[in-house]
């Protein structure tokens, strides 16, 4: 094997070597700069010729040989000048011209200059220092304009006001990632967890925002207006508050905003009419008119659009950064070494830090170690027949749990539960959180069954077999109640046992999923440890991930029947955080078997969109288009179907005058017709399939990407290995002409 050599590339040198060094005064011109001078010495190796000599060991060179030596680390590498101007030309070693680099730094803006220092591959320290230095020449400057034009007070007092506000940006900056809420702890989650743990608390977190978006519109347009201008009271007593509400939803909560029988079917703050003795306007008639019925129809449906408009932005999104991530090819060394965040300089920060790498790194060997493990035909052929059996299991106790319930709402509707005992109506909801919070635990043991490879492909199939539970269970729900339920409440306010029903099982839901914490997690983790002697249980992602989806479904449902159950679902899943992060770091223990979770996010908000989502549309535009609401109650009383509304407040714009004939001609041609609706499906399916092709395509561009950098350090050996093989037929040309030489000397001696 050749040895490594030394050797110097002589250029010789030109009067405009000692110029003045290019300052540009943006990035673009310091590139352009740099390739300035790679093609100058270009030319001049093509000029003048390039010389490879050996250097032979002996002593370092004078100063004025015009020669400098660089010590590697193995071998003394001499260079020559010209040598060295060239490699400090390239791109990647302009830090090496500390002063050039400064003068260029001080010529740029000030976000530009932090722009470039923040790319280049330097240290902190180093940074700040050639930070400092480009700011105390660009004040320098300034001093000196300053003295010559404008007063040396006025430059100060500039130079801090600009300071200032600098230092003021980047205390907001920081500030607003401040306020983020859960920083801290879901870091410190996927750090002690990893991400199959933290992807319930993002979601969760999801749901927050869909929460508040979808109250947001609600609280302006519909409680708050209904609030501010109450309907006349009811003829009879208002029920005294006792604290049963709390959990029945019924009593004093029925006369307040929360139900949809407290909102009137009139106009509010109806136009003024003169009367007829010529007397003034009084002052509670003055004002523009606001049809509750309309704002009521019009404001669920326009908040349902802006969150079916978010769930698709999420999941798209979602879809494109799971398949960016997803890839781990080469990401190995990239988490090793270029994961560590060198800004980080507080200790508990840089242990959550720490955490977080070692918890990736593995959930990455653990992905490539199930790639490399492959099951025999016989180990294939009695894990179908297992999981064949397990899923008729599963499936039979779903089918199970759904007769139970739609006996049981049966026997309901035949013993009707008198308005003295409103405890009696928590019936349903406590079978039905009980059968949801059983049959999951029948799924779990009967999973330990399968012994699946991949956690990843267990957690998917709970999930689906605690889905289909859960959504078998709500669609005979919604059949008991708008199918059962408005023919029994004819003469009462079936919409308001409807919302207080969805109420009773939000409620109690949450009481379920407390008293699941405490037993499920903590009594279970105290017999493990003292009794059992083993470890901590594990997270339960499949079953926490569909109580939520499950919780989710039941706001949507109610959102119609009860505006203010988005409110009281944003209460709950506030609580639920800090309860199940507390549990969490107490009660339970990281994945035995870790897995990345890269796919995670796209999974929930596809479920979320889906099923759930679009089960709740279905149900409320079948109760809004089919069902005749109640008479008694509520601001469409006196109409067929809630969509009557808007066919009233048309027809009175038809005869308002011309000037807004365009709104029935809308209404027309746009939402009576079913063209529109056709056509703004496929279009949105057009959408959904155009971004997975572009995602696609980055992903192939990607692909090209990386095999493009590949190729790249393949070209370098091979210049490498070709300027090795140059050097050695010179020195072996070398060696046999002084062979020669030696001969000819011998011969001339003899």
């Amino acid at each position: 094997m050749a040895q490594p050599l030394t050797f110097v590339l002589s250029v010789p040198e030109t009067p405009e070597d000692h110029g003045p060094e290019p300052s540009p005064y943006d990035e673009s011109e310091v590139h352009d700069s740099f390739y300035q001078l790679i093609q100058e010495q270009s030319q001049w190796v093509a000029e003048e010729g390039l010389e490879l000599q050996q250097r032979e060991p002996g002593p370092p060179e004078t100063p004025g040989s015009g020669h400098q030596t660089l010590l590697g680390p193995e071998d003394p590498l001499v260079h020559s000048t010209a040598t060295l101007r060239i490699l400090a030309s390239m791109p990647s070693r302009t830090i090496e011209k500390r002063f050039l680099l400064v003068k260029e730094l001080q010529g740029l803006p000030v976000a530009q200059r932090d722009h470039v220092l923040r790319g280049m591959p330097l240290g902190l320290a180093e940074k700040r220092s050639l930070r400092e230095e480009s700011r105390t020449l660009t004040r320098k400057r300034r001093g000196r304009r300053g003295r010559r034009g404008l007063l040396p007070c006025c430059g100060r007092l500039r130079d801090a006001c600009v300071l200032a506000l600098h230092s003021l940006g980047l205390g907001l900056l920081s500030g607003l990632h401040a306020l983020m809420p859960w920083r801290y702890a879901l870091k410190r989650i996927g750090g002690q967890f990893g991400s199959s743990v933290l992807s319930y608390f993002l979601f969760l977190k999801t749901l927050l925002a869909f929460n508040a978006l979808l109250l947001l519109p609600l609280l302006a347009f519909l409680v708050g207006v209904q609030a501010a201008f109450p309907p006349p009271a009811s003829p009879g007593a208002v029920p005294a508050f006792t604290g049963l509400e709390l959990l029945t939803g019924a009593g004093r909560f029925t006369h307040t905003v929360m139900y949809y029988g407290y909102y009137s079917n009139t106009t509010l703050n109806q136009p003024c009419v003169p009367p007829l003795d010529g007397g003034q306007c009084s002052r509670e008639a003055d004002g523009l008119p606001y049809n509750m019925p309309l704002a009521y129809l019009f404001t669920v449906g326009v908040a349902f659009f802006i969150t079916c408009i978010t769930l698709v932005y999420s999941m798209s999104h979602s879809f494109g950064e799971s398949y960016r991530v997803g890839s781990t090819a080469g990401v190995h060394a990239v988490t090793v070494f270029c994961s560590w965040d060198h800004k980080v300089t507080q200790k508990r920060a840089s242990r959550v830090q720490h955490d977080n790498i070692r918890t990736h790194l593995k959930e990455l060997l653990a992905e490539w170690q199930l790639r490399q493990v492959p099951r025999s035909l016989c180990g294939r052929l009695r894990q179908v027949a297992v999981l064949g059996l397990v899923w008729l299991l599963c499936l039979g106790t779903a089918l199970g749990c759904t007769v139970a319930v739609y006996a049981f709402s049966e026997l309901m509707i035949k013993s009707p539960v008198s308005t003295e005992q409103e405890g009696a109506l928590l019936a349903l909801p406590t079978v039905v959180c009980v059968l949801n919070l059983g049959a999951p635990y029948l799924y779990r043991c009967l999973a330990a069954l399968e012994r699946h490879d991949s956690p990843v492909l267990e957690v998917y199939v709970a999930i689906c077999r605690n889905l289909i539970l859960k959504m078998v269970i709500l669609g005979i729900l919604c059949y008991h109640w708008l199918g059962r339920r408005v023919g029994v409440l004819k003469e009462q306010c079936w919409e308001n046992f409807v919302g207080q029903e969805l109420y009773r099982l939000m409620v109690l839901d949450f009481i379920f999923v407390l008293l699941d914490t405490l037993f499920g997690e903590l009594v279970w983790r105290l017999i493990s440890e003292k009794k059992l002697k083993r470890e901590k249980p594990e997270f339960d992602i499949a079953g926490n991930v569909l109580e939520l989806i499950y919780g989710q479904t039941l706001t949507w449902l109610g959102v119609l029947f009860s505006p203010l159950l988005p409110a009281i679902q944003i209460i709950k899943l506030l609580c639920l955080f800090y309860i199940k992060k507390t549990s969490l770091m107490a009660n339970c223990q990281a994945p035995r078997r870790p897995w990345l979770a890269s796919h995670m996010s796209t999974v929930f908000v596809s479920l979320l969109c889906f099923p759930s989502f679009l089960g709740a549309a279905v149900f409320l535009c079948y109760a809004v288009w089919q069902v005749r609401p109640s008479s008694t109650c509520g601001p469409f009383r006196t109409l067929d179907t809630m969509y009557e509304a808007g066919k009233v407040w048309v027809r009175r714009l038809e005869q308002a005058g011309p000037s807004v004939s365009w709104v029935p001609w809308i209404h027309r041609y746009l939402v009576e017709n079913t063209f529109p609706v056709y056509l703004v499906s496929a279009l949105l399916l057009a959408v959904i399939y155009l971004n997975i092709q572009v995602v696609k395509g980055q992903r192939r561009v990607m692909y090209l990407l990386k095999e493009q950098i590949s190729n790249e350090g393949e070209d370098k050996i091979f210049l490498i290995n070709k300027l090795h093989s140059v050097y050695e037929r010179k020195e072996r040309r070398a060696g046999r002409t002084q062979e020669a030489e030696q001969l000819a000397g011998d011969l001339d001696t003899w």
